[in-house]
């Protein structure tokens, strides 16, 4: 398994600023006397398709030979990252075939559905996702794109860590959310390159903690049965993820739920910001440990804004 290097994540840059936005960073004052500390929020939820997804699918799909890339590519995913890499396909002129569980929330079929992917339903279940992908590429001879374990959308994902860097001047931590693993991954090499002196930290659900077990075990755990309001931290770190963040992240700390509820309602309230329930895990941390970031200068990407807003939390 081969670790993407500093230079990899600056031609990733490269290749895909044309393609994604470039998107701020905010802080809230209101928000910092609460937690005391200054806090600076990367808004990855105003990125195309409401998500830091598109940063890794677009880098993943330019960098396909033509030749991989005649009959289309493929993913199994619930939602940002589906509509990520339709939308790659699309900018780049060529077919995506998806598989999304039946149980998506309908406002994510549709935004897939809309970016021209083919759509194949499944039952809900990795199991379900992974055989269904497979007769999908059987069928359609598409390439396939997996949502973390995959060198080139770990470089992409790499490069919203190296704007927020950019941006933001010396900070004392980054905060990323940790499902697969993707996002973590590719910010922990770009802030190990730019400012080694600079603790990554992820965050996780209590409910959905297999990432935080294999960190401290140094043994990848299987994933349980995860029932997180956090829906876009389900999945599990895959063995080139586990190895990136054994490698390079200081830490991993977990959160409950009504935490994380509390911190997406927050930067709603103050922040007039739409965040997804993921999004809100890092400040969630925060919340319950004050005493671990109090006086610090904190980045957290806020990873999406995707959410249903028939079904909030609060």
């Amino acid at each position: 398994m081969q670790i993407p290097q500093w230079n990899d994540v600056l031609e990733a840059h490269s290749r895909i600023s044309a393609w994604v936005h470039r998107t701020p960073v905010l802080s809230c004052q209101a928000i910092n006397k609460i937690i005391g500390s200054e806090l600076l929020f990367k808004c990855e939820n105003f990125q195309k398709v409401g998500a830091f997804k598109i940063r890794g699918a677009t880098n993943a799909v330019l960098s396909l030979d033509k030749a991989l890339t005649e009959n289309g590519v493929a993913t199994h995913s619930s939602g940002n990252h589906a509509a990520a890499v339709a939308l790659a396909a699309r900018n780049r002129g060529i077919k995506a075939h998806i598989v999304m569980p039946e149980t998506s929330p309908r406002i994510k079929q549709e935004a897939v559905a809309g970016y021209g992917a083919d759509i194949t339903f499944c039952t809900p279940t990795l199991e379900s996702r992974e055989s269904t992908l497979d007769r999908v590429v059987s069928e359609t001879g598409a390439a396939f794109i997996h949502p973390y374990n995959n060198f080139n959308v770990i470089c992409g994902q790499a490069t919203a860590a190296k704007e927020l860097l950019e941006d933001s001047g010396p900070v004392d931590i980054v905060m990323v959310p940790v499902g697969g693993g993707g996002l973590l991954s590719g910010t922990a090499i770009t802030v190990r390159n730019m400012r080694p002196e600079t603790r990554v930290i992820a965050a996780e659900p209590e409910n959905a903690d297999d990432a935080f077990r294999s960190f401290k075990t140094g043994v990848l755990q299987p994933p349980l049965i995860p029932n997180t309001v956090a829906d876009g931290l389900l999945t599990s770190l895959s063995p080139l993820t586990f190895k990136i963040t054994l490698e390079y992240v200081d830490d991993i700390i977990c959160a409950g739920e009504e935490s994380i509820i509390r911190a997406m309602r927050l930067i709603w309230e103050r922040m007039k910001l739409i965040i997804e329930p993921s999004s809100a895990v890092p400040l969630a941390v925060i919340l319950e440990n004050p005493q671990i970031f109090k006086g610090m200068r904190i980045a957290i990407i806020l990873t999406g804004g995707n959410v249903d807003l028939e079904r909030l939390p609060f």
